[in-house]
């Protein structure tokens, strides 16, 4: 059996919920006798990989988990989990991020949203135009697409 062929029986182990959380970050199975581009995840997709398992936690203003988030805190969050420190807000986040195009953006970097200059909310980009984030009061961290086009991406380094 060929490597390749035992990527379906690899998936059938890891279970569904792997797989759609895999597909959802852009990443890739490592298969005995493939090559990948990375041996190990990067702490961006660490801190994405956090941010998703708070899924269904509750939003509370000021919160910065591990049970209750803000929008930014959860972001501070996932990336002190994944051994990076970032400021408090959304804006001081975004003062700390070096700033990048829509066309560079890849998962795990920082989306702001806002209005005029003024920084508002934060997610992580999650690929495919959608983030993990902690919409609002009465909410809970989720997947979303991203449903303006008033943002501006930072990376974190």
């Amino acid at each position: 059996m060929t490597a390749l062929n035992r990527v379906p029986s690899l998936m059938a182990r890891a279970g569904t919920a792997s797989a759609l959380t895999l597909a959802a970050v852009g990443g890739s199975i490592a298969v005995p006798g493939l090559s990948t581009d990375a041996s190990a995840a990067t702490m961006a997709t660490k801190a994405l990989n956090i941010a998703a398992s708070k899924k269904g936690a509750p939003y509370q203003w000021g919160a910065i988990g591990p049970r209750r988030f803000d929008c930014s805190g959860l972001t501070l969050y996932s990336f002190k989990k994944a051994g990076k420190k970032l400021p408090r807000t959304a804006a001081q986040q975004y003062n700390k991020t070096h700033h990048i195009s829509s066309g560079s953006r890849r998962a795990g970097d920082l989306v702001f949203f806002h209005y005029g200059s003024n920084v508002y909310h934060v997610g992580i980009y999650a690929g495919h135009n959608k983030i993990w984030h902690a919409p609002k009061s009465g909410s809970v961290v989720r997947l979303e697409k991203i449903w303006t086009k008033s943002v501006w991406y930072g990376r974190v380094s």
